[in-house]
């Protein structure tokens, strides 16, 4: 196998990384995660010849070493482990590690160095900033508490190395959201691996008749300019017709056909003032099949005919 590799009979995903292996490195990529600054200082792919040392050495980052061919050795702290494909390690802020190379079958290693930079508060909304904010921070914390060992990438980080070259590569659009994505998936990928099933977060789950509710009188806001039967609403939203009819009276206090003409005439009395076509004809486009039946339900809701509301709004 090793000779397999240095003649190069196995395909090498990565190949593409070694055209220019700094391209990662040169970009000043920085971004607001929850309540974290993320700087990233270095992102690419090494590759180390035959017996290879890098000496004892530490940093003030965090790095990130993923192994993605051959095998070697690295000293943590007085400890050797032995490294191969698939393994990767993290050392944190000030942790001492020597890494060798195999003489028969050489490494090749991506790293990511990056730093995390504590920020005030960001200003709150309701669209997932708590549950970001959450996430983070234990996701921070689980990098800060990992043990200094080599593991198996279970969680398939590697391969977000590459996604973030081909997106600096491409230049496309959403290069800069393409990279900030990849990079909180190696975070998240590599802290996965030494976390409890108890560290899982959880999304609040929705009040299901209120998010029916919502869809149903959307869609018939949507298209309340034609005739709606209670039974194609429902099929819309995944229930029963009865279940839905009792949805519109917990959630609507009011039934279905109400809330229905309801929408109805709200839209009809807008078109009265903001056209000059004729009642009849404004009348057969939003379901009422004879013009008559417009007038009884339109004075009910609104006090007064549909020839009243315009004079009443000063339209002729």
């Amino acid at each position: 196998m090793p000779a397999e590799r240095r003649s190069g009979s196995v395909p090498f995903p990565y190949a593409r990384m070694e055209r220019k292996r700094d391209a990662l490195d040169r970009l000043d990529l920085r971004f607001r995660w929850g309540r974290y600054g993320i700087r990233v200082l270095r992102c690419h792919l090494a590759s180390f010849g035959p017996g290879h040392v890098i000496p004892a050495h530490k940093h003030s980052e965090f790095e990130f070493h993923f192994i993605v061919r051959g095998r070697g050795l690295v000293t943590i702290g007085g400890d050797v482990h032995e490294l191969q494909e698939g393994l990767f390690y993290l050392t944190g802020p000030d942790v001492v590690h020597e890494q060798v190379s195999d003489p028969e079958d050489p490494m090749f290693e991506l790293c990511l160095h990056c730093e995390f930079i504590p920020l005030g508060p960001g200003k709150a909304g309701a669209w997932g900033d708590e549950l970001e904010e959450r996430e983070a921070e234990e996701c921070i914390r689980l990098l800060r508490t990992m043990p200094a060992l080599p593991a198996l990438d279970r969680y398939h980080a590697m391969p977000c190395f590459l996604e973030a070259y081909r997106a600096w590569e491409e230049q496309s659009v959403g290069v800069y959201t393409t990279m900030k994505t990849t990079i909180l998936q190696i975070l998240l990928r590599a802290s996965r691996v030494h976390a409890s099933p108890e560290a899982a977060g959880n999304i609040p789950e929705r009040d299901m008749k209120d998010h029916r509710f919502r869809l149903a009188t959307q869609y018939i806001e949507d298209n309340g300019a034609r005739p709606l039967a209670l039974e194609e609403v429902a099929e819309r939203v995944h229930v029963s017709p009865r279940q839905l009819q009792r949805i519109f009276r917990s959630e609507g206090r009011t039934t279905f056909s109400e809330w229905v003409e309801h929408i109805r005439l709200q839209k009809i009395s807008s078109e009265l003032l903001e056209s000059e076509r004729s009642i009849e004809e404004i009348a057969l486009d939003y379901g009422y099949a004879n013009p008559n039946y417009l007038y009884p339900v339109f004075k009910n809701k609104y006090g007064m005919t549909p020839s009243a509301y315009r004079r009443l709004h000063g339209v002729r």
